[in-house]
């Protein structure tokens, strides 16, 4: 009996793949374009509009012009009181700029330790200094070697009076050999020396001035 119902069920189905066979060929095939060949060929996103594909800058945000940047300009000098200094220069100097620098970072790191405001931090141009040497059984004389002065200045406002002391035992006991150290009070001939000296320019500015006196 199972034999009898194996062979119908195996009819079943070959019936069922002819009819399938024959409604495929009867029905024409349809073709998607994205499988036929003509269609791949034919490159159709060229006409279309890339629409900013690949900018990224209008994605941010329109910051404001910068503001063109003047020449510095000198801040009023601080008066001295009864309880603190007014403007003071802490001034780092040496032939090895190494030991200058990172001296003078000890310098601004303690001033901040200790609570003393730092209005300025900055590099004084380097001085060279030409070393000469006169020959032997004549006058002329020759370059021996030049020397770098490197200097660093820590300005400092309102320094207290009761820490001023403390201040500068410690930077004394911590300065490296080699190293020079000096506190003045800031003034306008201070200002002028960070800026290089050039007589060019300031001969140029001249002309000007009295060219446009006439």
């Amino acid at each position: 009996m199972n034999h009898i119902l194996r062979k119908v069920s195996v009819v079943r189905q070959a019936v069922v793949l002819n009819q399938a066979l024959t409604s495929c060929r009867a029905t024409p095939s349809i073709q998607h374009p994205v499988w036929c060949a003509a269609s791949v060929n034919e490159r159709q996103y060229r006409s279309m509009p890339t629409h900013g594909i690949g900018r990224w800058k209008h994605l941010l945000t329109k910051r404001p012009p910068r503001k063109k940047k003047g020449p510095i300009q000198m801040r009023p000098i601080l008066p001295a009181t009864s309880q603190a200094y007014g403007t003071l220069n802490v001034k780092v100097s040496g032939y090895d700029m190494t030991l200058v620098e990172h001296y003078y970072q000890y310098v601004h790191n303690l001033c901040i330790r200790l609570g003393i405001k730092v209005a300025y931090s900055y590099a004084l141009p380097t001085k060279s200094t030409e070393v000469m040497l006169m020959q032997e059984q004549s006058s002329k004389m020759y370059i021996d070697s030049v020397l770098k002065t490197h200097e660093r200045v820590v300005q400092v406002n309102r320094l207290k009076a009761t820490t001023c002391p403390i201040f500068i035992e410690v930077l004394l006991k911590n300065q490296p050999e080699g190293v020079q150290l000096s506190v003045t009070e800031h003034t306008e001939a201070d200002f002028h020396a960070r800026f290089k000296v050039r007589p060019q320019l300031q001969e140029l500015r001249a002309q000007i001035t009295s060219k446009a006196s006439l």
